[in-house]
């Protein structure tokens, strides 16, 4: 069995707490006491505890928020990013709890606890939800908080890493008009996150600037899933007047009309053209090849590790907001109309 701190204090001849005080680098100590305890430890070779550290300071750990996982299935953006995120912390030597909940009040309610319970030293959230209570009640707690998304509030701990999604909505639906496209349908998201209403109203408004019609029945809400996007897709394939080209707001909307063309005999890009955004490598193995914003999902669980970690480390002075470039990739999934 190792030794203690107790057996530290008798070893020095001081009391217990002066031992914790050394162990703890705090300054109220004479330097003839820290001396004898610092003997003490060498002579019993004494290794604290990561548990007994945590139990003075709080764990070295910090706290990933991924959304409901009926929300992130098959959805590659939210593993790959959460790799990124745990490669950093491992270099940073901290450890990663992963936080999933059933609802806004069930997360708050978890990440609360951990905050008050010295768990975590700050946290990672994945998605930013429109609705900005949840930021408002945890910046109180004065932690670093990183949001992988848009944060519309000014706060005290809380910061942004995102990209600009309006602008690639706005310049993919652009794209699609100069090829000569003015039937133009959308799949997207539930509107929960402030990434999907970006992408919607990106795509809206530049249709609205080239003053061509939004019919209702050719926008639809795909759900967060590869069934619910099927079934928006067939939806859209099933009307009696059909779209020449679909912007679609995510992976798993893309992959959805690729699949749905196929079940209804459409040509990729002959009879339907397509482009939408590539977060993951899957998307690589479409056919044609799709003409799509290239997210940096790499890019942006760096960029939000390093921030956190610079404040919880350096409590480094950061700007609120954080924006990452994106790319746009010209490939075959659209067809020029004369």
């Amino acid at each position: 069995m190792g030794h203690t701190i107790y057996d530290i204090a008798r070893v020095a001849n001081v009391s217990k707490s002066t031992v914790s005080r050394v162990l703890n680098n705090q300054t109220n100590i004479s330097n003839e006491a820290r001396e004898r305890v610092m003997k003490a430890i060498e002579q019993l070779n004494y290794q604290p505890s990561k548990l007994a550290r945590a139990l003075s300071s709080g764990f070295d750990a910090v706290m990933v928020v991924s959304r409901s996982a009926k929300t992130t299935a098959n959805n590659p953006f939210f593993a790959d990013i959460l790799q990124t995120i745990a490669e950093k912390a491992e270099e940073e030597n901290f450890d990663v709890i992963l936080q999933t909940s059933k609802n806004s009040d069930d997360e708050l309610e978890k990440c609360i606890t951990k905050i008050r319970g010295k768990m975590i030293k700050g946290i990672i959230m994945l998605s930013s939800p429109v609705n900005e209570d949840f930021f408002k009640q945890l910046d109180l707690f004065n932690i670093p908080i990183v949001v992988i998304g848009k944060v519309e509030g000014t706060y005290q701990n809380i910061y942004s890493v995102d990209t600009d999604n309006f602008k690639d909505s706005y310049n993919l639906t652009k794209y699609l008009i100069a090829q000569g496209h003015q039937d133009i349908a959308c799949l997207h998201s539930p509107l929960e996150y402030h990434v999907s209403i970006d992408r919607i109203e990106g795509f809206k408004a530049c249709m609205n600037d080239y003053r061509l019609p939004l019919r209702k029945e050719w926008i639809i809400n795909g759900g967060y899933n590869v069934e619910a996007g099927d079934l928006a897709a067939k939806q859209l394939f099933s009307t009696e007047h059909r779209p020449t080209a679909v912007f679609a707001t995510d992976d798993l909307k893309v992959m959805s009309v690729y699949k749905a063309a196929s079940d209804f005999n459409i040509i990729i890009p002959n009879d339907l053209s397509i482009v939408g955004y590539s977060n993951t490598t899957q998307t690589s193995f479409l056919t044609p090849a799709l003409t799509s914003i290239e997210i940096p999902v790499r890019k942006l669980g760096k960029a939000g590790a390093s921030i956190l970690f610079s404040k919880i480390k350096e409590n480094k002075e950061l700007t609120a907001r954080t924006i990452i470039e994106t790319k746009e990739i010209i490939r075959n999934s659209v067809l020029k109309r004369e």
